[in-house]
């Protein structure tokens, strides 16, 4: 069992990190903005893969190696972003899967794979995800007790958070939608929607 005392640190340290803006969290509120919380849900399934896959490599020690390797982070950056930069474009022409009709009329969402894509890519090609969690896991991890248990539990907690962090993002831009939807501005939706994913698209590719 991991100690209380140590708990009660770990805790809000990863809760105030996972509240702050990062691409993740504005990639969720875009996605609650244009496509609804609950189809953004595959997004979040997708992302905290990716960020149990980076916690439990940083916690073994290979994220050590991988932060060695920046070739390998290089591909899933800029083909990650091009094409979260891509979809920004489209939601900002009010085109796509991915924007919210001008028209009301019904159009297939964006599909439960792609969405679940987006966010493992972003939690995965993200390095300074892998240097937040190699500078701040360790420490929280006893040598006197078995590694596994103990990242177990930590990584349980850092999930349980990411994920009521991402809801909230979540449920901020749909509230965002619902106050502009009803003056009528979608397409100035869709433009902030779209800027926000550019913004996400560059800042995973450059960062």
């Amino acid at each position: 069992m991991i100690k209380l005392s140590l708990l009660s640190v770990f805790v809000p340290t990863f809760l105030f990190v996972s509240l702050t803006p990062g691409m993740c969290m504005t990639l969720s509120m875009v996605l609650g903005m244009t496509q609804g919380v609950r189809r953004t849900l595959w997004m979040m399934a997708g992302e905290l893969v990716g960020v149990g896959l980076v916690a439990a490599a940083a916690g073994a020690g290979v994220a050590t190696l991988m932060l060695r390797q920046p070739e390998l982070f290089a591909l899933f950056k800029w083909v990650g972003g091009g094409y979260l930069g891509y979809l920004g474009v489209m939601m900002w022409r009010s085109r796509g899967r991915m924007a919210i009709p001008l028209e009301r009329v019904e159009l297939a969402p964006a599909g439960r794979g792609q969405l679940a894509l987006q966010g493992f890519v972003t939690a995965v090609a993200n390095p300074k995800g892998w240097a937040f969690f190699v500078a701040l896991l360790p420490p929280f991890l006893e040598a006197s007790r078995p590694l596994a248990g103990q990242l177990g539990v930590l990584i349980t907690i850092i999930l349980a958070i990411e994920f009521l962090c991402l809801l909230l993002y979540a449920a901020g831009g749909r509230g965002l939608r619902r106050v502009l939807g009803e003056d009528g501005n979608v397409r100035l939706l869709n433009r902030i929607a779209g800027t926000l994913m550019v913004g996400v698209g560059i800042w995973l590719a450059l960062g």
